[in-house]
């Protein structure tokens, strides 16, 4: 039989006692865990975030301040950052700088390579101990390596100046010094080219040519002059202007430069009196920049002088006017000029090298500058050159050749002149009175070719650059007195021209008694002299490298363009091949036979005044030429290019790992 089975009955809550206060233990227990765990973790987080900001700090000093592993200055740019921030380098606390570059894998993932030699970006490690968190110091113990007390930290950071590169070419004349006969020609010519006269003081061009105009200033202030959109400088480039408007933008941006700009401030509100409101201009054909090429090249300075040449080429290019100056030359006398801008100057051009040097002569991209194309006709006064002695030195060595070709052409040759009874004939040299100058010139011109980024200490830039190419004619103007109404410098053909009678020879009737009637000029004939000489520019690559080449917004380094400023002289002995020298009998004075008879002389005659006219022709023109040239801003060999490469955009260091 079972025993009885006990009915379940509920005793009351004394058997559950202290069940609530141990769960509170426990969940009390466990929730100051987890706020330790909480609070030693965020201090180790806390602490990382610390040594993270230094190294990012200190990266970008080093990069920002063009650190360099090479000299060591990007470790003490990052030390010096850290201990800025309370980080303070030593035996526990280290900050660890290398430099090296970027390399993209095949992952498409971004790396550091170190490289000691190249700063295209640095890396800094820092490193620092702190103690342990309890949880870090129990998992020392259970790995059975001994619980350690401290824990180390570590922080990488690689940083690089961000962006594309950026390269600046610009183009100006080497004028030199300005003195009083340059602010003479300037006047003459600057004037001349718009139209009118000028009559500005020796001070007024100095100020022009010392005084600088912030380009991206000048470009803002045009957009509001025109009421176009701030920023946008493509369609500024491309809008109509006026020389007026553009010269008149100078004069407001000057206006805000306070007392240092009056004189070049006068100067320009002087010759915006005379130029233009009426032909149709564009600015981008003065300056360029590459479509997609951020702003940062516009800022930076030009001269006023400089801007100021481009506009009036610019100006005179888009008219149909020809600048007539008179000028006086010590020692040539009076000179006559037409001048002529054919195609104006491209002054300068910002851009993306890496895009420039995929085409860089005739690429959309291309990296470009170049002076102005322009035709000038000098008319010299050779009257006061009868008095200077190198003058009469060659007419000198000229007479008796030319006076035994004289006489056996007159039938006045030593036994003539011995057996005239009654009278006889004396012959003498003299030059003409005039000299006409054609010159034909091309642009100088410099494109970017390579550049060098992979070391900012060392990075450079090279522009493949060439003097202006022109072909000079020496002789009888053509029928209307000036050029045509356009030029092509790569044509076969020359200037049509005709020799000019450059030495006369006279004679006079004398008689047995010596008594002289008057000089008849040219009785017997003349020499015609006739130059027609292919000047091709020289060209070769220049390279601008670091130090001097330096960041766009910074100042230019200029280098000269190569070939020789003097053009005539610079043909040097093939001068000789260049030079027509012809006899031209007075008509009816003798017969075919005779002229042939002296040929032989004529040669003579001909190798002396060669010999002559070289170094007379080069001391003529190289001084004028180069003066009248330059003064317009144009240079056969005395332009200079001036460079700037950033090997980024803009300037500013970037963290990129």
């Amino acid at each position: 039989m079972s025993p009885p089975l006990r009915s379940a009955r509920f005793k009351g809550p004394q058997p559950q006692r202290g069940a609530i206060g141990l769960m509170a233990a426990i969940v009390l227990g466990m929730a100051l865990l987890f706020i330790l765990l909480v609070i030693d973790s965020g201090r180790l987080y806390l602490e990382q975030r610390k040594l993270q900001r230094v190294a990012d700090l200190a990266v970008l000093e080093a990069v920002g301040r063009g650190g360099s592993c090479v000299n060591g200055t990007a470790a003490t740019f990052a030390n010096e950052s850290a201990s800025r921030n309370g980080f303070t380098p030593g035996a526990v606390q280290k900050v660890n700088t290398t430099c090296g570059t970027l390399v993209t894998g095949s992952d498409s993932l971004r790396t550091f390579k170190l490289d000691a030699t190249k700063t295209d970006a640095i890396r800094v490690i820092a490193t620092t101990t702190v103690p342990s968190s309890v949880v870090g110091g129990l998992w020392s113990i259970f790995s059975n390596n001994g619980f350690n007390l401290s824990t180390h930290l570590t922080a990488s950071a690689v940083g690089a100046i961000g962006g594309e590169p950026l390269a600046m070419l610009s183009i100006r004349t080497s004028l030199g010094t300005i003195d009083s006969s340059k602010s003479a020609l300037l006047n003459g010519v600057i004037g001349g080219l718009l139209g009118g006269k000028l009559d500005l003081t020796l001070a007024s061009w100095k100020g022009l040519a010392s005084t600088d105009i912030n380009l991206l200033s000048y470009l803002d202030q045009l957009a509001i002059d025109l009421n176009l959109t701030a920023g946008d400088y493509n369609q500024l480039l491309d809008t109509q202007v006026s020389a007026t408007q553009l010269i008149n933008a100078a004069v407001n941006v000057l206006e805000k430069g306070g007392p240092a700009a009056s004189v070049a401030l006068n100067a320009l509100k002087t010759i915006k009196l005379i130029a233009s409101n009426t032909q149709i201009l564009k600015l981008g054909d003065l300056l360029k920049i590459q479509n997609g090429t951020s702003n940062a090249g516009l800022n930076t300075d030009l001269k006023v002088f400089d801007l100021l040449q481009g506009i009036v080429q610019l100006s005179n290019g888009k008219s149909a006017i020809f600048a007539d100056i008179n000028s006086s030359i010590p020692l040539v006398g009076n000179v006559t000029l037409k001048l002529k801008v054919i195609e104006p100057a491209q002054i300068s051009m910002v851009g993306n090298p890496a895009l420039a040097i995929k085409d860089p002569l005739n690429g959309p991209n291309r990296i470009f500058v170049k002076t102005a194309q322009v035709q000038t006709h000098i008319h010299i006064d050779l009257v006061v050159l009868k008095l200077v002695s190198q003058i009469t030195s060659a007419l000198t060595q000229l007479l008796s050749p030319l006076t035994s070709v004289v006489n056996s052409l007159l039938h006045l040759d030593l036994v003539g002149v011995l057996s005239c009874l009654v009278a006889c004939e004396r012959t003498s040299l003299s030059i003409a009175s005039s000299l006409d100058i054609f010159l034909e010139a091309a642009s100088a011109n410099s494109y970017v070719t390579a550049y060098n980024c992979a070391n900012t200490a060392t990075k450079s830039l090279t522009a493949q650059s060439s003097s202006a190419a022109a072909k000079l004619s020496i002789g009888t103007p053509p029928a209307n007195g000036a050029f045509p109404s356009t030029v092509e410098i790569n044509r076969e053909n020359f200037l049509a021209v005709e020799p000019v009678k450059l030495i006369s020879i006279d004679v006079t009737h004398c008689s047995i008694l010596l008594l002289c009637g008057p000089l008849q000029m040219g009785k017997g004939g003349g020499l015609g002299l006739k130059v027609q000489a292919q000047l091709a520019g020289k060209s070769e690559p220049l390279v601008f490298s670091a130090p001097t080449l330096t960041n766009v917004n910074t100042p230019l380094a200029w280098r000269v363009l190569p070939g020789d400023p003097n053009i005539i002289r610079s043909l040097g002995d093939s001068l000789d091949n260049k030079l027509l020298v012809t006899y031209t009998p007075q008509t009816g004075n003798i017969t075919n036979d005779a002229l042939a008879a002296v040929g032989g002389l004529v040669n003579q005659v001909t190798g002396i005044l060669s010999t002559a006219l070289k170094g007379l022709l080069a001391n003529l023109l190289d001084p004028i030429v180069n003066s009248v040239l330059s003064a317009l801003g144009v240079g056969l060999a005395n332009a200079e290019i001036g460079a700037n490469l950033s090997c980024n955009q803009g300037g500013h260091p970037q963290l990129v790992l």
